[in-house]
């Protein structure tokens, strides 16, 4: 039948026009609005009492997306749509649901286009947001859009920069009380200087414990020491221990890009992933955030949420708690006057018997002044050992030059040959007085443990590389397995070679070997038990102009002290420029310093203010934040968007994302996004959210209780014969198998969608030529949604024609008019309807969105067949068939949906209709198949009720004709009945 001859046929164009007019009236009628218990968004009669006015809730969320001027492929809205069919679902089950998007909207790409165009980055961010908000609404995504926003509005930035301020203004007490029986919360600074001012405190136990530094001439200073201190020299022993604070920190510098890269800006190897520049390893004063603090509570309570294992893994992972001890190594060889020493951390203390030799990183303060080293080689250096250089001070000086340009990827890569220099230096053994030398090398990172190790060749494959490398003793502390044939022997086995003096490790086990070892370190008082973590403090900042200004100002006489700038004063603007770019320099010159673009907007730095002892002048703080700063608590804001008097309301924040009940951690229902955020932005979250949890800002410990990661949509792209990709849609499939184009052959390959590839397939090209449900529909049936799947535009069609024979059971084609029947339906169908119900729902719960998608095409086809009178219908599908349908269609495909239960003759919004339960009665099969068995074979089969007892069975089984035949002649010696589906007859 031709368009002409139906001219009510579902097709793109009227699709186009149902979603377009729905989705006004959504916005209109504020559909999808959530309410909250207080506040201007609290629903009418709302007391804030808790749930009681509003009823259960379900806070549902996206990792929300960088507004990137390419705008969205459709890639993209994967995880969205899952989201919101999710977020349809649950209002559907009679939940208040809070759900919508919002913009992380500071960036690089932002501040690098501007610096090449001129043009202000919130111009183009503003831009950005406009047309992918376009996209996302014309996708159907039910948002509040109330609850929107992005995270450069003047109103967002203010409370980020108020969080800020309360790290700054916290300080974390290891020993403190907490919920759940945990120890260990932040506390206001001013009371830790109430605590060093009275001596409940003591500053250098507390320092050792987190390992802070103390102002230099504190370090080892009694309680009353501290005690008798100034005002100022209080505030300055405290400010070590602020969780905001500013350091000489190990940073990734690029010159040519003219800022500090966090490490994931930077690429495998080594290069910035923005301009590919080399990055360098600088010692520079950045802020810096004290998550490492937080290292426990962020292990341990991955075990309260809903997260799935392998994120947790990566969690576990990065954070990498270890239990070991600390040794102290004396440096000798410089004379009696001068002995320092460096600590290692090991969790195998007893291998200290089989150091022979430690290694520094190239960046450890002991080789920071090259000045310090020996002038000339020791007796009997070895050539291997001296890099060709004439002294140590050269060759140290060369090796730390050199290991600034290389990424930490590459200096911990197992197969690369290991390089180093000795540096003049000997260390001596603290277990048994063995002298060994001190080399540095760059397979020794300065960012994990103490940047230092003692050498174990002997049970380190690393360590055994080195040792060959330069032509160091092997000891053995642990007896390899007969037939081992040599190298690093990393597993276990007795110990050997492991006395000295008054211990004897020899022959105990690993794990009384590790304690009887780290007892007597600290019994000797040159070692101590220690836990270790991979996790560092959050490098904090960033020298760009595209980001949350720091809320810091310096007093001029004292430029060395951050000074927090009252909230009365906040949102702390970015100034107006014109010139977005830092300095710039020679991409190789690691000695450059960065000089940001805040700090030439000379009339913004430079300020006057009322801090409270009238007047003065200070400079800003000309850093700004990473782009991870809005990201870190975004959660909040939708809960509470409007709220310009506190970071969010308690009532708000406990009817969305407090604890369910004793012991649960609270957070968002659910969150979903890819995996390549995994650790990242969840660690920098958590961590956030529990220091504000410790200062009584919200009530739930966690940001995000229930998190799912969805897979990705990929495809396929092209490259011709000079490998250059083509146009993958102008791609032609031949019947061979090959691919051509414009006759030309042309290689296939599967990855990444993107501009580059020239694979992208815009979203608005679907919502023309198919409609929006239809991609809605083919998004959420390619496959489960936490696995990848391939993009085929060729396939889009077959979504589309099962939403054709949908409205082809309501709408006649020709006449428009409804065809549904009010008889009633015929059993078959009833069973087919509610068994459907029943699958889709168990499928809703476990996000199983493909298989549902099947069961309701199964139920289409059966209905459709059943209209043409092949099931004994006529006068068309039954509305008691035809109504559940619809509603379960609706998360799905809301606008057809929502269009066909208007004609249905409904009033309201289908959003709000309760979701379809299934009659138990229906569900069950009508019979079911029970074998008999003969001597264990199967002989016969007979249909029973599902429900037949094992008394009724076995007499109906025996009551068989055919059993009888089979049994004739032989004595029953047994039966065996496992009601319904078997009978095992033994004779």
């Amino acid at each position: 039948m031709t368009e002409a001859a139906a001219p009510f046929r579902y097709t793109a164009a009227m699709a186009d026009e149902i979603e377009n007019r729905w989705q006004r009236r959504w916005d209109e009628d504020g559909t999808f609005d959530a309410a909250n218990p207080v506040g201007p968004l609290a629903a009418d009669g709302a007391d804030g009492t808790g749930t009681t006015e509003l009823g259960p809730k379900a806070f549902i969320m996206d990792m929300f997306p960088y507004p990137s001027g390419s705008g969205l492929h459709v890639g993209h809205p994967l995880g969205y749509i899952a989201t919101d069919v999710m977020a349809r679902h649950e209002r559907m089950l009679g939940k208040n649901v809070l759900y919508t998007m919002g913009y992380d909207a500071f960036g690089l790409p932002a501040e690098q286009y501007a610096v090449q165009t001129g043009t202000h980055p919130r111009t183009t961010t503003e831009a950005n947001i406009a047309n992918m908000r376009r996209q996302l609404h014309r996708l159907g995504l039910s948002h509040d859009p109330r609850r929107s926003f992005a995270t450069t509005d003047p109103e967002f930035v203010r409370w980020t920069q108020w969080i800020f301020l309360r790290l700054f203004d916290s300080w974390y007490d290891p020993s403190a009380d907490n919920v759940d029986g945990v120890t260990g919360r932040a506390r206001p600074i001013a009371e830790l200087v109430e605590e060093l001012r009275t001596g409940s405190v003591d500053a250098a136990v507390l320092a050792e414990r987190q390992g802070i530094e103390l102002p230099e001439g504190w370090r080892g200073s009694s309680v009353e020491d501290v005690r008798a201190a100034s005002d100022a020299e209080l505030r300055a022993i405290a400010d070590c221990f602020r969780l905001a604070y500013i350091s000489e920190t190990p940073v990734n510098w690029s010159p040519g890009l003219g800022t500090v890269l966090a490490n994931e800006e930077v690429t495998n190897d080594g290069r910035s992933e923005v301009g590919n520049f080399p990055v360098f390893t600088r010692r520079l004063r950045q802020w810096n955030m004290r998550i490492t603090a937080y290292a426990d509570r962020l292990l341990d309570d991955l075990d309260r949420v809903d997260w799935p294992e392998s994120v947790r893994a990566m969690q576990r992972n990065w954070i990498g708690r270890s239990e070991g001890a600390r040794i102290t190594f004396p440096v000798v060889g410089l004379g009696d006057e001068v002995r320092p020493t460096f600590d290692v951390f090991t969790t195998r203390a007893d291998t200290l018997f089989g150091a022979t030799f430690t290694v520094l990183a190239p960046e450890h303060a002991l080789l920071a002044d090259v000045l310090t080293l020996p002038a000339a080689w020791p007796e009997d250096t070895k050539d291997a050992w001296t890099g060709g250089f004439e002294t140590p001070r050269e060759a140290v000086a060369a090796y730390r030059a050199r290991a600034a340009g290389a990424d930490e990827a590459d200096r911990t890569a197992d197969d690369r040959e290991k390089t180093g220099v000795f540096t003049g230096l000997f260390a001596e053994n603290p277990m048994d007085g063995r002298i060994l030398p001190v080399f540095t090398a760059d397979y020794v990172l300065t960012g994990y443990g103490t940047g230092a190790i003692m050498a174990v060749p002997a049970e380190d494959e690393r360590d055994w590389d080195f040792a060959e490398r330069f032509e160091l003793p092997v000891i053995r502390t642990v007896r390899p397995p007969e037939g081992f044939e040599g190298g690093a022997w990393t597993g276990d086995g007795e110990k050997i070679n492991s006395a000295s003096g008054d211990l004897d490790l020899n022959g105990l086990s690993k794990a009384e070997a590790k304690a009887r070892a780290t007892e007597y370190a600290a019994s000797r008082g040159f070692g101590s038990a220690r836990t270790t973590y991979r996790l560092r403090d959050w490098l904090f900042s960033r020298q760009r102009y595209w980001g949350e200004p720091f809320p810091i100002v310096y007093d001029v006489e004292d430029p060395e002290t951050p000074i927090a700038l009252p909230e009365s004063m906040l949102p702390v603007d970015l100034p107006e420029v014109t010139d977005f770019s830092p300095r710039t320099f020679d991409p190789m010159d690691s000695e450059t310093e960065p000089q940001t673009p805040l700090s030439r907007a000379e009339d913004w730095v430079e300020v006057e203010l009322d801090l409270g002892d009238g007047p003065r002048r200070y400079r800003r703080e000309t850093n700004v934040m990473p782009q991870w700063a809005g990201s870190s608590w975004y959660p909040l804001r939708y809960v509470d968007p409007t709220n310009d008097e506190t970071l969010v309301d308690p009532a708000n924040e406990a009817y969305w994302m407090g604890p369910r009940r004793d012991g649960d951690v609270g957070g968002v229902d659910l969150y979903v996004g890819g995996v390549e955020h995994a650790v990242l932005h969840l660690l920098y979250s958590r961590f956030w959210h529990k220091v504000l949890f410790d200062r009584g800002d919200v009530s739930s410990q966690e940001p995000f209780h229930k998190l799912f990661n969805q897979g990705y949509i990929q495809a396929f792209a092209y490259t011709d014969e000079r490998g250059v990709y083509v146009p993958s849609a102008e791609v032609v499939a031949e019947a061979d198998g090959t691919f051509t184009f414009e006759g030309r052959p042309v290689t296939q390959e599967y990855g990444k969608m993107g501009k580059s590839l020239k694979n992208s397939v815009s979203p608005d090209e679907m919502y023309e030529e198919y409609g929006a449900d239809t991609l809605r529909v083919y998004e959420m049936s390619m496959g489960p949604l936490e696995l990848s799947r391939p993009w085929n535009t060729r396939d889009v069609v077959g979504s589309q024609r099962f939403l054709q024979r949908l409205w082809r059971l309501v709408v006649d084609e020709e006449t428009g008019e409804v065809t549904v029947s009010d008889d009633a339906a015929p059993e078959a169908t009833s069973r087919a309807v509610h068994r459907t119900i029943d699958g889709v729902t168990r499928d809703m719960r476990t996000m199983g969105f493909n298989t549902a998608i099947a069961k309701l095409i199964e139920l289409v086809n059966h209905l459709t067949k059943a209209a043409s009178g092949a099931a004994g219908v006529t006068g068309g599908v039954p509305r008691e068939a035809i109504e559940p349908l619809v509603l379960m269609v609706s998360p799905f495909a809301p606008h057809i949906a929502e269009e066909l239960w208007s004609r249905l003759g409904h009033e309201g919004s289908i959003s709000r209709e309760a979701y379809p339960v299934a009659d138990p009665a229906l569900v069950e099969d009508e019979t079911v198949t029970c074998v008999v068995q003969v001597k264990g074979k199967v002989k016969h089969r007979v249909e029973v009720a599902p429900d037949i007892s094992e008394t009724d069975l076995e007499a109906f089984v025996m009551a068989e004709e055919k059993v009888a035949q089979l049994l004739e002649g032989q004595t029953v010696r047994k039966v065996i009945v496992r009601a319904p589906k078997l009978v095992n007859i033994v004779v």
